[in-house]
């Protein structure tokens, strides 16, 4: 899944390349992917896009007209093309959502690879008109964002801090990969609930998750949209590398698997050598 440092990298590639160009036309390939109709789709015609910005995980592409904002959800992503392919798109046979055309022949389509379909877009006079962008928590790399904001938002909260860590109403665009990488620089269990951890535990997360995220957003930027999946993955210390050797202790990376993800630590740098059942709501193994 795209997350703030991919995401922003897009932002910063489409702002410089797009910022002056006009759409000339956007092409429907997924229905169900386009979640409003006031304005219309053909409202973009014509438009010109006048920059771009990130809210958590979406991204927002401004015009003199409307507001085209997309979020790529899990298997999502933006695929860019210099001079744009003249084939003929057939909606349900094709991998592609939405296609976006250019004045100057360039163009992007957003594409969403498996079965289960979750990204979204959307036409909007405000980018605040989309539900999930209203919802959205603070942004951690947001210079209002203090050590004492953050600490703010754990206090009382008896819940995981890994799931704190991924929920988009408390702090907006980290999700599963970044909360791997930011626990593992804290040293802290995905388990430990966020009510109990100390003012020490609140800093070293604190840093943690500027550090990482500043680092993989640094990494991100500049980088044309088909590069920054590889980027992503190269960058990261346990997120994705079960059965590999952890790159600060040489222990063995594991995984606890969901329903539908997984997550990745490493048992001496972050649960004292305790192995994490694999259930979401154990306890550590005894």
């Amino acid at each position: 899944m795209p997350e703030m440092p991919e995401v922003q990298g897009l932002v910063d590639f489409l702002g410089e390349r797009l910022t002056g160009v006009q759409i000339t036309r956007a092409t429907v390939a997924n229905i169900a992917a386009l979640k409003t109709y006031d304005p219309p789709i053909d409202a973009l015609h014509g438009q010109e896009i006048t920059g771009a910005a990130r809210h958590g995980k979406f991204i927002d592409l401004a015009t003199t007209g409307p507001h085209l904002v997309f979020h790529l959800a899990k298997a999502g992503w933006l695929r860019w093309y210099d001079e744009l392919p003249k084939t003929i798109i057939r909606p349900g046979k094709t991998p592609i959502a939405l296609r976006v055309a250019l004045s100057d022949g360039a163009g992007f389509d957003l594409t969403e690879a498996g079965t289960k379909k979750s990204l979204a877009y959307y036409v909007v006079r405000d980018p605040s008109d989309v539900p999930g962008v209203a919802r959205l928590g603070p942004d951690p790399l947001d210079a209002s964002f203090t050590r004492d904001t953050f600490a703010d938002l754990l206090a009382g909260r008896r819940t995981q801090i890994k799931g704190v860590l991924r929920d988009q109403t408390i702090i907006a665009g980290v999700g599963n990969a970044y909360s791997d990488e930011i626990l593992h620089a804290a040293k802290m269990s995905p388990y430990a609930l966020a009510s109990s951890l100390s003012d020490d535990d609140i800093t070293r997360l604190f840093d943690a998750m500027t550090l990482t995220l500043t680092d993989a957003v640094a990494e991100a930027s500049g980088k044309p949209p088909a590069e920054l999946k590889d980027a992503k993955r190269r960058g990261m210390q346990v997120h994705g590398r079960r059965g590999s050797t952890c790159p600060v202790c040489g222990d063995e990376v594991r995984s606890v698997f969901f329903a539908d993800n997984s997550l990745e630590y490493c048992p001496t740098c972050q649960t004292g050598g305790k192995i994490l059942a694999d259930r979401r709501l154990s306890r550590l193994l005894k």
